[in-house]
């Protein structure tokens, strides 16, 4: 049987357009294996920046998914604004005393009377 000129049926591939294709496949298959090598090279690498980041991860506080919200802003804003106010009447205190005795009584008191300030800083009207 003849194709294009060429003869088919010989088993000792005397037939250039043969050796012609083996070549070919052979840079196909060249080709895929390097291609192959450079896409395990980069799972690899992937998959090692990926453990680093587990283990880096695993060593950090997680973070809390809490409320993100414009009133729970809000609310972190005046919580915020009430500790600063009470802190800084303790540093005063803390100051002008110099006897230990007031100085805790005013930070017992200052925790004692924090949520009765923050009401009266933060009223709604």
């Amino acid at each position: 049987m003849a194709v294009r000129g060429v003869t088919l049926g010989d088993a000792g591939g005397s037939c250039p357009v043969s050796k012609e294709r083996q070549q070919r496949r052979a840079e196909r298959e060249r080709e895929r294996a390097i291609q192959a090598a450079a896409r395990a090279e980069a799972a690899e690498r992937e998959e090692r920046r990926t453990a680093r980041k587990r283990a880096i991860a695993s060593k950090l506080p997680r973070l809390s998914s809490g409320q993100s919200g414009l009133l729970a802003q809000r609310r972190r804003h005046e919580l915020t604004i009430t500790i600063c106010v009470l802190a800084a009447l303790n540093i005063v205190v803390w100051i002008s005393r110099g006897d230990w005795g007031s100085r805790v009584g005013a930070l017992v008191v200052s925790l004692l009377v924090a949520p009765v300030v923050h009401i009266l800083l933060h009223q709604r009207r």
